[in-house]
């Protein structure tokens, strides 16, 4: 009636509709309901154009991705007349007033709309019903990776798209234009990875209490950059094995040198390990890299087991020498003290050779040689005098058997096993 229009108009609590809204007729629709309700399912179509990966991360297991989501479908009840066949553009006002999809990031652990200096939300409609909507997101979701090959590993990830409460009786999801439906920017890069390759597929998703819903995939794979690792890992635990290896050339009558050395490349690999192992997470499996550096690390410390073989068998040389030529056993007691403590080897011949520059084992050496020595040996010794100087000569002519083995053996196995490494990882 007349009044109850008049009643109307007077009510102030009435907020008057839109020009938008009365163009689209939104209040003469029930949009909490899905398009076609009751019927076939609705299809979705859907594109991406991923902006950038922002972050990798291995402790965490995940990644960041900013990315354009649009989505594409027909709803009838937004159709309008139009003159000129354009369509209309809205921002995100509008979304809460009619129907959209409800798309979620499946695995995703955080995720939110930008909204500098308004919501990035973009809805256009077209006179036939069809309409476009657009949102820029950004995301994080899990990747399950695997580091058994870490640091020449490849991983890949995906980031899945899902309706969440409509399933594939009610909702269709599809990649609009097929494999050409994601696109990405032609400048994204990331520190640590190489991004190899961007690919588009679907699938379906069953859920006990649900049923199957649709689901979409955006699979990445990821190549590890070697070179920062070798740098910072396989580089200094090479120096390190290499450095093991100086003391097969130093004197084994020099203990404290070749002792020093060995602790110090051992404790060295030590912090090398304890380094990589903090950057990383705590799987249960082992790592590419765990292998190259615990082998390292064993290398070290057998060049430490290597002198202590050679030390204990010069101790046993020399005790059959002093049983041969008849010593008391006093001077022998006193030899090996010598020997344990100031890193002099007392043999009488090789005593001969370092007369020339090794003070406390030649002022030991005299005070017996004054008193013991014969006419004979005093020539010898003089004899003996006469190659001071040579000192890598003395060194080669008194170095054990092992030390000479070792020389050859420790470097032909480690470039084996860097051959047979780098072959197998890479």
């Amino acid at each position: 009636s007349k009044r109850e229009i008049k009643m109307r108009k007077l009510d102030s609590t009435k907020v008057r509709p839109l020009k938008s809204e009365q163009l689209l007729h939104i209040e003469d629709h029930d949009f909490a309901l899905r398009p076609g309700f009751g019927g076939s399912p609705i299809p979705v179509g859907i594109d991406v154009q991923v902006e950038s990966i922002d972050s990798i991360s291995e402790v965490d297991m995940d990644f960041t991705m900013t990315l354009y989501l649009r989505h594409y479908w027909k709803d009838e009840r937004l159709s309008f007349r139009s003159n000129k066949n354009k369509s209309m553009t809205f921002d995100g006002r509008l979304i809460k007033k009619i129907w959209v999809p409800d798309v979620f990031f499946v695995h995703s652990k955080r995720s939110f709309i930008h909204d500098t200096t308004v919501e990035n939300i973009m809805l256009r409609v077209y006179p036939d019903g069809n309409v476009l909507f657009s949102l820029r997101i950004t995301v994080s979701a899990m990747c399950f990776m695997d580091f058994s090959r870490f640091p020449l590993d490849t991983q890949n990830c995906s980031l899945e798209l899902e309706s969440y409460a409509y399933n594939e009786d009610d909702l269709m999801l599809y990649w609009k234009h097929g494999n050409k439906s994601l696109s990405t920017d032609e400048h994204i890069s990331l520190s640590q990875f190489f991004i190899e390759e961007f690919s588009a597929s679907s699938g379906l998703a069953f859920y006990s209490s649900t049923g199957w819903y649709n689901r979409l995939f955006i699979n990445f794979a990821l190549r590890r950059h070697i070179f920062f690792f070798v740098l910072q890992s396989y580089f200094p635990a090479m120096l390190m094995v290499m450095l093991s290896w100086v003391s097969f050339w130093i004197d084994r009558r020099a203990v404290p040198a070749r002792v020093s050395l060995g602790i110090t490349t051992v404790l060295t690999m030590s912090t090398i390990m304890t380094g990589v192992s903090a950057s990383m997470p705590q799987v249960s499996y082992i790592k590419a890299v765990d292998v190259y550096l615990w082998i390292s690390f064993l290398f070290v410390f057998l060049s430490v087991i290597e002198y202590a073989a050679v030390n204990y068998l010069t101790t046993i040389e020399e005790r059959k020498q002093l049983k041969k030529r008849g010593k008391a056993s006093g001077m022998y007691i006193d030899a090996v003290q010598a020997m344990a403590f100031d890193g002099c080897f007392h043999d009488t011949d090789v005593d001969m050779d370092l007369s020339a520059f090794s003070d406390p084992c030649e002022e030991n050496e005299s005070r017996t040689s004054e008193t013991n020595i014969s006419n004979a040996d005093t020539a010898r010794l003089k004899r003996k005098r006469s190659l001071k100087g040579n000192v890598g000569r003395i060194i080669l002519q008194n170095n054990h058997v092992i030390d000479t083995y070792s020389r050859i053996i420790f470097p032909s196995v480690y470039i084996v096993f860097n051959f047979f490494y780098w072959g197998l990882y890479i």
